[in-house]
């Protein structure tokens, strides 16, 4: 019987246990997205604390993909050595690290961009701040090249795995959905069209990387708004990429747009508000024969070793937890099962943009009440 402590191996790749930090925003990088010293710590005290697998903040592949500030890129070779100094600063805690590629279309502005920002369609939905700009088969072309080139920068760098970000209303979920995706050539309208963006992406990075790196996805099982991705939807684009080869499936959901089923909901108070993704998932798990991952409120070990023993989940991702307790995982696995103490406010984030990274506001305060 499976449980959260197993040690457990994606296409090579070996994890100590099921417990999976999942990608978020960290605002630790320079403003060209060059990794810093600071990030490498966190990463390092992360993989100290015990979690099987680190996944980090997403990682522009192309500068006008940038979102927030202090976001990490990889779209040059000229990041090598700090991004080596990162990944080594995991390996010494005898940790995994898996970096996350993404691209915002429409999800950024002119400021951030540099440009008016791309997106499948120029459409304004709730999620776009500002109109962007439709992309031409061109754009399609170059955007896939750059996460291709990003892959190969990821192994180069010494990363062990890459993931996609297919979720949360980001490039390759706008393409993926009826809502932001408005085309009528070969990349829009119908399902399969729809999923082309997506194949070309996962064909080029693994062309890239080669057959014996981990390549996983980050895929929402629904976007939770009116006329985007349906859970059928995203069974169907989980099937493509199990038979395509792809090495894991993170499942998420919601979008910026989903009101309160957005990918960071707040006020998880008790145990059956946990796991609010546990449904999407075990629909993809049914379908898929690849490792399938879920993410979504957990704070319990119970609710997280059922997910695992009962439900048949192989892996329990989690952000927020391990940002208010890096080394969650090894006070679980000593035997202290009492829940995460995240209370889910959301309030680590705004250190990320007023301070120059984020960290749990709460255990700050307590600490300093403490002196």
């Amino acid at each position: 019987m499976a449980t959260l402590f197993d040690q457990t191996t994606i296409n090579g790749m070996t994890m100590r246990n099921r417990l999976v930090r999942s990608a978020t925003w960290e605002g630790m990088c320079e403003a060209d997205g060059r990794p810093t010293a600071k990030l490498a710590d966190w990463y390092g005290d992360l993989a100290r604390g015990g979690v099987g697998l680190i996944i980090t903040g997403y990682s522009f592949v192309r500068p006008e993909g940038k979102q927030l500030p202090g976001k990490m890129g990889i779209h040059t070779d000229d990041f090598a050595k700090e991004m080596q100094a990162l990944t080594q600063a995991v390996h010494d805690q005898q940790g995994k690290i898996c970096v996350q590629l993404v691209h915002a279309g429409g999800q950024t502005d002119t400021a951030t961009a540099h440009r008016q920002p791309l997106a499948p369609s120029a459409v304004q939905v709730e999620q776009f701040p500002e109109l962007p700009q439709e992309m031409s088969k061109k754009d399609i072309a170059d955007i896939v090249g750059a996460f291709a080139e990003a892959a190969r920068r990821a192994q180069a760098f010494g990363f062990d795995a890459l993931q996609l970000h297919g979720a949360h209303g980001y490039l390759i979920n706008q393409f993926l959905s009826p809502l932001t995706n408005r085309r009528t050539d070969a990349y829009g309208g119908t399902l399969d069209k729809r999923c082309r963006f997506l194949h070309e992406v996962y064909q080029a990075v693994r062309q890239a990387v080669g057959d014996d790196f981990p390549v996983l996805i980050k895929l929402n099982g629904a976007d939770f708004v009116e006329g985007g991705l349906s859970m059928d939807d995203a069974v169907y684009a989980a099937t493509m990429l199990d038979n395509e080869g792809i090495d894991a499936i993170e499942v998420s959901g919601g979008t910026s747009a989903s009101g309160d089923k957005t990918p960071v909901r707040l006020k998880i108070e008790k145990p059956e508000q946990e796991a609010y993704n546990l449904a999407l998932a075990k629909q993809i798990k049914k379908a898929v024969n690849c490792p399938v991952l879920v993410v979504g409120g957990y704070r319990s070990y119970e609710v997280a070793a059922k997910s695992v023993k009962e439900e048949g989940l192989d892996y329990i991702s989690m952000a927020r937890p391990f940002i208010r307790e890096p080394h969650l995982a090894q006070r679980w696995r000593q035997g202290d099962l009492s829940p995460a103490k995240c209370i889910s406010c959301n309030g680590c984030f705004q250190p990320g943009l007023k301070e120059g990274g984020i960290y749990c506001v709460i255990e700050a305060k307590e600490r300093k009440k403490k002196r």
